[in-house]
């Protein structure tokens, strides 16, 4: 895997972190509007959406051909114009979350999914290789790589708006 997508993986995980850690029990878990996640239920749907990505990986590696699919603009998961919705397999839990135990998940999400890139010996599977994203349709391996951190930098963002929401309910 390239240097670039671990940078990216390991920086958009540290915005996070620091974005959430210096929240109440309260705030992370408040939902500002009834039909929006709370900011813990955003950082439990980005745990899911990782494990997730690793079994589309692990599903993807198991087919014996190589595929020529089109690459995707993943970019487009920067655009929060654009709004997608969540497979139930990435649906938060509704019960609220304490900040070490949330950020515990997401820190052991992280590691288990760099434990299994690095045990990846040809990474050109990740190119060759592909399986269908709930979003963007049939993806190569490596660009379902490189979502996970676009789409948690546009929960980060998320994230920014609910802090907002909340402070501006005080």
């Amino acid at each position: 895997m390239s240097y670039s997508v671990n940078y990216h993986l390991f920086e958009t995980r540290n915005k996070l972190i620091t974005e959430i850690s210096s929240l109440t029990h309260s705030q992370l878990n408040c939902r500002p509007v009834i039909n929006m996640w709370s900011i813990a239920q955003v950082c439990h749907h980005l745990v899911l959406v990782e494990q997730a990505t690793l079994k589309a990986i692990a599903f993807g590696l198991k087919k014996i051909e190589r595929t020529q699919v089109e690459r995707k603009d993943v970019q487009l998961m920067l655009d929060r114009t654009k709004k997608f919705k969540a497979p139930a397999i990435v649906e938060p839990a509704v019960e609220p979350f304490e900040m070490e135990s949330l950020i515990g998940l997401l820190n052991k999400s992280r590691e288990k999914l760099m434990t299994v890139l690095s045990k990846i010996e040809d990474k050109t599977l990740l190119e060759g290789k592909s399986f269908k994203h709930p979003a963007l349709g049939e993806l190569p391996l490596d660009q379902w790589i490189e979502q996970i951190y676009l789409h948690e930098q546009r929960h980060i963002d998320q994230i920014k708006e609910i802090k907002l929401l909340l402070k501006s309910g005080q």
